[in-house]
């Protein structure tokens, strides 16, 4: 048995490196997981711009979208059997979160999981959902905790603005829902797979109308006489780019709700005196407090949808291309590194 594993660590700025580690050993109240698959997530790419998250500045572990097969199970562990396939909360782990600042990442061949508690620590997924799939949970959380966030009903009209995987995954959730679902977007590919996973309507807005596109898909609500607007009901922003959040304030009918999961990296204006009228509902949506593991069955009843969210299969041994590719703009969509 090998004495050491292969990790991805940040250890400098703009440097990310494949080190060995000492081999993890489980305790009697932990488990050890064998990484099959792991998404890389844009953080990563800051993580490495900036050369770590303190206070591990130079000595950062990567990778916190976990898909992996369990390989120990210390002695007082319940619920949990070797072999079993699990999906992992990186925010639960003791000693810091998984792959954002704690000292293990999942860009690695072996994972300890210490305090094991099955529901919370990670969850246990059907064998049949691929591994590259499963490692979509951590994302697609957040993606519904975004959704949550708007409180949607079924029959409602939606705007999702930005179709990465954070977008689709939103989509997809809504649609479940039973929403109608327009996608904005500025980049054609990313569109058309918006539309093969089940929206109604896309809409480039570089190149379109957008009030126009959504009146004629989701029915015109004056708010005032002469002040057309559409009947979109909630709006989700996932892009973070000001004029997002231009537009909804723009075309907001009365009552409508906007879910902020976007990162906006400036001050963005709102008008409240403009916005009195609409009486919209403005949330911000960030994390997962509760949809970690709820994601997980969605993901298991329908895992061939969120299955094309996936643009990319990486090798681990192509790491560094991975990491390169998920923070090209328009290189990839969804990179996922898989491992044997």
């Amino acid at each position: 048995m090998p004495e050491t594993i292969r990790t991805v660590v940040v250890t400098a700025p703009g440097t990310a490196e494949v080190l060995d580690a000492p081999r993890p050993a489980a305790g009697p109240a932990d488990a050890l997981l064998r990484v099959r698959a792991c998404g890389v997530c844009g953080s990563d790419g800051f993580y490495i711009h900036r050369g770590g998250i303190p206070p591990r500045e130079g000595a950062t572990p990567l990778g916190h979208e976990i898909a992996a097969e369990v390989v120990e199970v210390g002695a007082d562990v319940t619920g949990l059997r070797v072999g079993d396939h699990v999906v992992v909360d990186p925010t639960a782990a003791r000693s810091g979160i998984i792959g954002n600042g704690g000292p293990t990442g999942g860009l690695a061949d072996l994972l300890l999981i210490e305090d094991v508690v099955v529901g919370v620590s990670l969850a246990v997924v059907p064998d049949e959902v691929p591994w590259e799939v499963a490692a979509l949970n951590e994302p697609m959380a957040v993606a519904k905790h975004a959704v949550n966030r708007l409180h949607p009903v079924a029959g409602e009209k939606a705007v999702v603005f930005g179709a990465g995987p954070i977008g689709l995954g939103a989509l997809i959730d809504l649609t479940r829902r039973g929403l109608d679902v327009v996608v904005v977007d500025v980049v054609p590919s990313r569109l058309q797979k918006a539309r093969e996973l089940g929206a109604s309507a896309v809409v480039d807005s570089a190149r379109e109308d957008l009030a126009a596109r959504l009146i004629e898909a989701h029915g015109d609500t004056p708010l005032r006489p002469g002040d057309h607007r559409p009947g979109t009901d909630v709006y989700l922003d996932v892009a973070g780019a000001p004029a997002v959040i231009e537009s909804v304030q723009r075309l907001a009918k009365h009552g409508a709700r906007l879910s902020v999961a976007g990162v906006h990296k400036q001050p963005v204006p709102v008008d409240l005196g403009a916005l009195l009228s609409t009486e919209i509902t403005i949330s911000l949506s960030r994390g997962y407090p509760t949809e970690i593991f709820e994601v997980t069955q969605d993901i298991v009843a329908d895992w061939r949808r969120y299955e094309r969210i996936i643009s990319h299969r990486v090798p681990f041994e192509q790491v560094h291309e991975a990491l390169r590719l998920a923070s090209t703009p328009g290189a990839a969509e969804k990179v996922v590194v898989v491992l044997p």
